[in-house]
């Protein structure tokens, strides 16, 4: 595993809910706390469905015979079933070293384990066919910056697959899944996850996240074209793919 600008922090503060004021080292701190039982903690609150959400960021990346940067990969599930799906190469790039080495140490062959930062790529430009990132571009202080990274680093006619919580389209389920976000959501955490506040943040980023069009358009300025979006579980989660220019 490579290290690139680690800072660690012993911070117990947890970062800003929306997108002004985010501080990175915040971040990766929450990231720090929560990895030991990241998976556990995602496959209770989703009900089981992350699987299928991962299923479906891999495919929409095309992963067959291509280099794909996997960003925001904590401990791999998705650069997983990308090699699984004929990726040749992946690069699990992610802010939090613990989420990191959690993933190195479960020996998957085949995947680069990168410690780094989605708004300063190291890689060089058109490095990767395809760019992945799954539940973490709300977490970044500039998402749009980190978007435009995305865009240098595919090559052209290469995808960028962006996996993020959205708000769903019918109006009697929205109500019901806020419900789920700032009620039972973070007393579910205080069983299932190593860093229970972790989750109030991770309720309050949702509901802070701006709609499914708004993250299009982003995409669409930072250098990618023909963006569609599929959603997923009644809209709890957008999966939107682009093309590089």
């Amino acid at each position: 595993m490579t290290n690139s600008d680690r800072t660690p922090s012993a911070a117990t503060e947890l970062p800003t809910a929306g997108r002004e004021g985010k501080q990175a080292d915040l971040v990766q701190a929450m990231f720090d706390r929560v990895a030991p039982r990241y998976d556990l903690a995602n496959a209770a609150l989703s009900l089981g469905q992350d699987v299928h959400w991962r299923r479906v960021t891999a495919i929409a990346a095309r992963p067959v015979d291509a280099r794909v940067l996997d960003v925001a990969a904590g401990p791999g599930n998705v650069a997983v079933e990308l090699r699984r799906r004929g990726a040749t190469h992946v690069t699990a790039l992610d802010l939090s070293y613990n989420m990191l080495a959690e993933g190195a140490h479960r020996g998957h062959e085949g995947i680069t384990w990168v410690n780094g930062d989605a708004m300063h790529l190291p890689f060089p430009e058109a490095s990767f066919d395809a760019v992945t990132i799954s539940f973490g571009l709300r977490n970044v202080p500039d998402p749009e910056r980190a978007l435009r990274e995305f865009a240098r680093v595919t090559r052209p006619g290469g995808r960028v697959v962006v996996c993020e919580f959205a708000s769903p389209v019918w109006r009697p389920f929205r109500e019901v899944y806020r419900r789920y976000l700032v009620g039972l959501l973070p007393q579910m955490a205080r069983v299932v996850s190593s860093s229970a506040p972790a989750y109030r943040y991770l309720a309050d980023s949702i509901l802070a996240w701006p709609d499914r069009a708004v993250v299009a358009g982003w995409i669409e300025a930072a250098g990618y074209n023909e963006v569609r979006v599929k959603d997923l579980a009644g809209g709890i989660v957008a999966v939107h793919r682009g093309f590089r220019v």
